[in-house]
């Protein structure tokens, strides 16, 4: 028998009131259900919708629910979203019942112990996010006023702030035609005597090439930081992505492969770096005298409850990774015949992540514009993102520089929804949404 509906945001307003997780669901205030007969038209149904009723339960002369009835106008694809179940739930919900919800707790270390792991290195260190984690990493080795620090121009701005939260200088790079990371043949162009570092991008899931930047580095005495926010589980030449320099650095934000809502982790083979590292991100705290500071530190804490989502999210991210290359084969499988249309590579060496399935238009075959193709996505309900704008471009490093590759992957790139809960017929209306816009325009850049 129905006795009424409640909905998250009932439960959620009695929580804030004081109610706990065992209180009885029947003391939830509700307002009286909007419930439909058995004997209803669906067109007497439909008028109950509106924009706060959503659901109809639909009952019989018992009372009792049948059938449910939904409508919600609010079609959307996310270019990405996290992947939780209950096992987030109750590993969130054990941090709040044992009050362990700040920077301590056993999740926290448990956390760091399965990333360690799982990337095949000796030293984890969990942060804030994977900005503070390159900052610390950066810092750990000394890097600051008057270095320089090479790094790709196309990637997210945080990898350029890090190095000048240091004090240092970031030197850009242009990018490798096919892989769209930094390429190796132009590092050496770029070193100066200044030169203390170079931080490769593993960019949307793919592998920079490690071995001829870790020569040209070894050579040059130059310490090499892994920026692999966006490539978790990655691998390069059969080697995990974070075991492949002198450190590494990954991201928890909420689109990233695995997530803790914010987030990062640091990850060496270095004892001395790593603790380093831990001191940093504490405020500077002495560890053999509390409150004692030697070095000036940062609140870059990672919370247990943040880690405990972490752990969840371990457990799942090899189904997470394997979705994702399933999602890039099915995007591939409907696109790889547009001859406009360039895939995202995976080289030999390589094991794409797919982070964000990202494609280049080649605008010189067709008469198409990136930016309205996102406008026809949506509005047909489909969210996408442009490729990064080179950092040299930004105006914040406005540098002057021409960098010719980067700049033409970003005014052509478009990455689209690569949630892992994303369906195939999803993906398969994505692809004909973006066919249809190209053979347009064809047709029109033909005719003129």
């Amino acid at each position: 028998e129905l006795k009424s509906i409640i909905t998250d945001g009932d439960i959620r307003r009695a929580l804030l009131s004081g109610f706990g997780l065992q209180s009885s669901i029947f003391v939830i205030k509700t307002n009286k259900p909007i419930v439909a007969s058995t004997e209803d038209s669906v067109e007497q149904i439909a008028e109950r919708f509106n924009e706060k009723i959503r659901i109809i339960p639909v009952v019989d002369k018992q009372n009792k629910v049948v059938d449910v009835y939904f409508r919600d106008k609010r079609t959307h694809i996310a270019v990405t979203n996290p992947l939780f179940d209950e096992h987030e739930i109750e590993l969130l919900t054990e941090c709040i019942v044992t009050g362990w919800v700040s920077s301590a707790g056993a999740f926290v270390t448990k956390f760091e112990s399965m990333v360690a792991d799982y990337c095949g290195t000796k030293y984890a260190v969990s942060c804030s996010s994977a900005t503070s984690g390159l900052h610390l990493a950066l810092l750990a080795h000394n890097i600051g006023p008057g270095d320089e620090v090479i790094v790709p121009s196309l990637s997210f701005i945080a990898t350029a702030n890090a190095v000048t939260y240091t004090g240092a200088t970031p030197v850009f790079v242009d990018s490798h035609k096919t892989t769209w990371n930094i390429d190796p043949n132009l590092i050496a162009d770029a070193i100066t005597p200044k030169t203390k570092a170079i931080i490769p991008v593993h960019l949307y899931g793919h592998p920079a090439d490690m071995d001829p930047i870790n020569e040209i580095a070894k050579k040059h005495n130059l310490l090499v930081v892994e920026d692999a926010a966006e490539a978790q589980g990655a691998k390069y030449k059969n080697r995990m992505v974070g075991s492949l320099a002198d450190i590494a650095v990954f991201s928890y934000f909420g689109n990233k492969i695995i997530t803790t809502g914010e987030g990062g982790m640091i990850v060496t083979d270095d004892a001395d770096i790593a603790e380093k590292c831990r001191v940093l991100r504490d405020h500077g705290m002495s560890k053999d005298r509390r409150y004692w500071h030697e070095v000036v530190g940062y609140n870059y804490r990672l919370t247990n409850m943040q880690a405990a989502i972490g752990v969840a999210q371990m457990h799942k991210i090899d189904n997470i990774i394997s979705r994702k290359k399933e999602i890039a084969a099915e995007y591939s499988k409907h696109l790889e015949a547009i001859p406009c249309i360039t895939l995202p590579s995976n080289m030999n060496w390589a094991d794409n992540v797919y982070w964000l399935y990202t494609i280049l238009i080649d605008t010189h075959l067709v008469d198409v514009n990136v930016e309205d193709l996102m406008q026809v996505l949506k509005q047909n309900g489909v969210d996408s993102r442009p490729v990064f704008p080179p950092m040299h471009k930004q105006p914040i490093y406005d540098t002057g520089l021409t960098l010719p590759l980067c700049e033409d992957i970003s005014q052509r790139g478009i990455s689209l929804p690569s949630a892992p809960d994303i369906s195939d017929d999803n993906i398969a209306n994505i692809c004909k949404i973006i066919i249809d816009f190209i053979e347009t325009n064809q047709v029109a850049s033909t005719r003129l």
